[in-house]
């Protein structure tokens, strides 16, 4: 589930905090490195929850208006099919998420205002009022409904942002409001994957998909601690018209990231390397820095090609 892309935005915002605070040490970054992965693991299970929460939520509001049309001995005939969804009460019994919010303590008490309004929200949403008025249903379309859910209505939404922002505190975790779109992308993925003869045993997702991916966040961090002079003289070295002071500190992480990975992951190839790093910029640093950082590297780049210091193949820009 965690990308490499997701790996080096977390290794800058990890340095980043670790340079600024001079008590820290490489073991504590790789610590809060570590967790920063596990929170965002964190967000994926809660949102998961969130099927159980909406259903509930639908469940309890047809068992009040039973309840008013009783006293007022009104007809009232509630349409169950969403609050019967199959793929909804397969996932509550998920032997996975279940063993996880139990574990992590996760719960959606805190949230619960956000529950109610995107409840309000959802039975406006003509994809809504076409599944329950759909004259055939079954696995297939209720799996469709949560799709739908988590790619169309959840996306950017300011009442789930601020359930979330209120979660992350009171539950001590981190990124939730930031990670939101990200980990969506990935209920959606968990949606599809859902068969129904797996039943409770349906595998979800895993934090990191292959070892090897676990072990390229721990050594990005480590080497470009172990690094920093070495590249810190590169970036210094290659400044036309530009004092070291006068550096962004977010661009210097970046370019110091950048330029361990250039350097000391020869299976990366180049191009990838450079893109991530720029389009990095873009997302964390100032306007222009992105162009600067590009200048940057792609001069100190033909320099160690030069010498010969170079492992990768290099396209000349």
């Amino acid at each position: 589930m965690i990308t490499r892309s997701l790996v080096r935005t977390r290794t800058i915002q990890t340095l980043f905090a670790y340079y600024q605070c001079g008590d820290k040490t490489p073991s504590t970054a790789r610590k809060e490195l570590l967790r920063s992965f596990s929170d965002t693991y964190s967000l994926y299970m809660a949102l998961l929850d969130f099927v159980n929460e909406l259903t509930t939520y639908a469940q309890d509001q047809i068992f009040e208006t039973s309840q008013r049309a009783r006293f007022t001995h009104k007809e009232y005939v509630p349409n169950r099919r969403f609050v019967d969804n199959l793929f909804a009460k397969q996932l509550f019994e998920n032997r996975m998420l279940r063993h996880y919010l139990d574990e992590q303590h996760l719960s959606w008490e805190v949230g619960r205002s956000a529950v109610e309004a995107i409840y309000n929200q959802l039975i406006t949403m003509p994809f809504y009022q076409d599944y329950l008025q759909a004259e055939e249903t079954g696995y297939e379309a209720d799996k469709a409904i949560w799709r739908k859910i988590f790619s169309e209505l959840l996306p950017d939404n300011a009442e789930l942002l601020a359930g979330l922002e209120e979660m992350e505190i009171a539950l001590d975790m981190q990124n939730w409001a930031t990670d939101l779109n990200y980990v969506l992308s990935f209920a959606v993925k968990t949606v599809r994957r859902f068969r129904e003869e797996n039943g409770a045993d349906q595998e979800l997702l895993q934090l990191f998909d292959k070892e090897d991916e676990l072990q390229f966040a721990k050594d990005l961090l480590d080497r470009t601690i172990e690094h920093r002079d070495e590249c810190l003289a590169l970036i210094h070295g290659h400044l036309k018209n530009w004092t070291a002071d006068r550096l962004a500190f977010m661009d210097v992480v970046i370019l110091q990231t950048a330029l361990t990975e250039i350097m000391y992951f020869p299976e990366i190839a180049l191009e990838v390397s450079l893109n991530e790093y720029i389009e990095l910029a873009k997302d964390y640093s100032g306007d222009k820095s992105y162009i600067f950082i590009n200048g940057i590297l792609n001069e100190i780049l033909h320099d160690l090609k030069r010498q010969n210091k170079l492992l990768k193949a290099m396209t000349i820009r």
